[in-house]
């Protein structure tokens, strides 16, 4: 399983209907299964990003399918980064010459 953590932003659509949010997340996270995605942590945050998504998938065509399917719905703007443990560090450090 590849972990990600995307940064997130409400678009105008995401602000204005902002008190539904938290219902949003949980459907979100539900949604999430059929792609085989665990959705695992939600954050609201303040500061350059409104929410913070830390996921797992098994693979980058899953999540991607996913977060573009959730894109499209319009209340939601993110930012993906591919994040490594430190388990998968040690390896990537044994694979080097």
């Amino acid at each position: 399983m590849a972990t990600y953590i995307s940064l997130i932003n409400f678009t105008d659509q995401g602000i204005r209907n902002i008190k539904e949010t938290t219902k949003r997340v949980d459907a979100v996270k539900e949604f999430a299964n059929k792609y085989g995605v665990n959705a695992k942590e939600f954050f609201w945050t303040v500061g350059n990003y409104d929410m913070v998504l830390i996921a797992d998938a098994p693979d980058d065509k899953s999540f991607s399918a996913w977060a573009l399917s959730i894109g499209s719905l319009g209340n939601v703007r993110m930012q993906t980064l591919t994040a490594f443990s430190k388990e998968d560090m040690n390896e990537i450090i044994a694979k080097m010459i």
